[in-house]
């Protein structure tokens, strides 16, 4: 099955209740234990009645609980479980495994329909603009140049007031991507509003399925963020996933438009 897990239409995400947005966050949070989870253990940890539950994975596209625990336990073997790293120290191994969850992850999490219609956004788009803060500003930079070598008109934009400035003045046929690993930037947000406004197209990468510029965009694509950071004390969290979820767009474009 090629639907996602969490990646929704913004619309769809919209008309979610209160307890299946929770229902949601919490699923996203505890992925690992879900694949082993009866509905009614999902129902008491979760504090959401098993209505709740259905409802949820209907909208996400499931038939019900039972096929969204296949999908889980389907993509648990891509894992590999034979310890090819037996003979590495113990925390580089943990390192190596935690990046191994960050990609894996964040690829089960996308949809093919959604990236198609990505990929369509980008052709059409008679230009296209980049906006990205702190750290995600080395992947704009370089999505910025793939298109650019692509024959696409494509800029990118880090500075706050710019970023502001830029998003009045996007016209309607243009596109406006917006990577934020947070997805609660001032500036990002306050861009993403201003062209929600004039209908203009956007395309938001984040690992928070709750942020504000995920509800606020056209198309939000999800990344799995692993809670454990070597530099707690500063906000340099691992882009990784979004990374991956950037080279898959871009190698999708060349694909198709290749063809």
């Amino acid at each position: 099955m090629d639907e996602p897990l969490f990646n929704i239409p913004s619309a769809t995400y919209a008309s979610l209740s209160e307890s299946e947005r929770f229902l949601l966050e919490y699923i996203h949070q505890n992925i690992d234990d879900i694949a082993t989870m009866s509905i009614v253990t999902l129902s008491e940890r979760a504090t959401v009645s098993t209505a709740t539950i259905v409802r949820l994975m209907k909208k996400l596209g499931y038939n019900g609980y039972t096929s969204f625990k296949y999908r889980l336990k389907q993509d648990k073997k891509m894992v590999d479980t034979d310890d090819q790293l037996g003979d590495i120290d113990e925390n580089i191994k943990q390192v190596i495994r935690k990046n191994e969850e960050e990609v894996l992850k964040t690829i089960q999490l996308q949809s093919i329909g959604q990236i198609e219609d990505a990929v369509q956004k980008i052709h059409d788009a008679d230009k296209i603009y980049i906006f990205a803060r702190g750290f995600s500003e080395m992947i704009a930079r370089e999505m910025t140049v793939k298109l650019q070598v692509m024959g696409k008109t494509c800029e990118s934009h880090e500075d706050p007031n710019i970023i502001r400035i830029k998003s009045s003045k996007i016209e309607k046929n243009e596109l406006a991507i917006f990577i934020s690993l947070s997805g609660g930037t001032s500036e990002l947000v306050e861009a993403c509003q201003n062209l929600s406004i004039k209908q203009v197209t956007t395309i938001t990468l984040t690992t928070n399925v709750n942020s504000n510029l995920s509800k606020l965009s056209d198309m939000t694509f999800l990344g799995y963020k692993s809670d454990h950071s070597l530099f707690p004390e500063y906000e340099v969290r691992s882009r990784l996933s979004l990374n991956v979820i950037a080279r898959v767009l871009l190698d999708a474009y060349v694909i198709r438009t290749s063809n």
